[in-house]
């Protein structure tokens, strides 16, 4: 199982920029950076609902799971 983080495609169909969502959430460029290319291990709820808040979605539309069934080979994304 893979969490992706799918940021990047949020801001861009908000067509918003990484400086405008950090100012609007409150965190440093930095840290949004590395949740928007998935370089975090994790993400604190608060950080996650101001992300959401700002952009007007839900966590699910930023947080998809992959599941792996190594058993057969399948890959299915929820």
């Amino acid at each position: 199982m893979a969490i992706i983080l799918r940021l990047d495609r949020m801001m861009a169909d908000r067509k918003i920029s990484l400086n405008e969502l950090s100012e609007k959430v409150g965190i440093a460029n930095v840290n949004l950076s590395k949740i928007k290319t998935g370089k975090v291990s994790a993400i604190r709820f608060s950080t996650l609902n101001a992300i959401c808040d700002a952009l007007d979605c839900q966590p699910g539309d930023i947080c998809h799971i992959l599941f792996v069934c190594r058993c057969r080979a399948a890959v299915i994304q929820l």
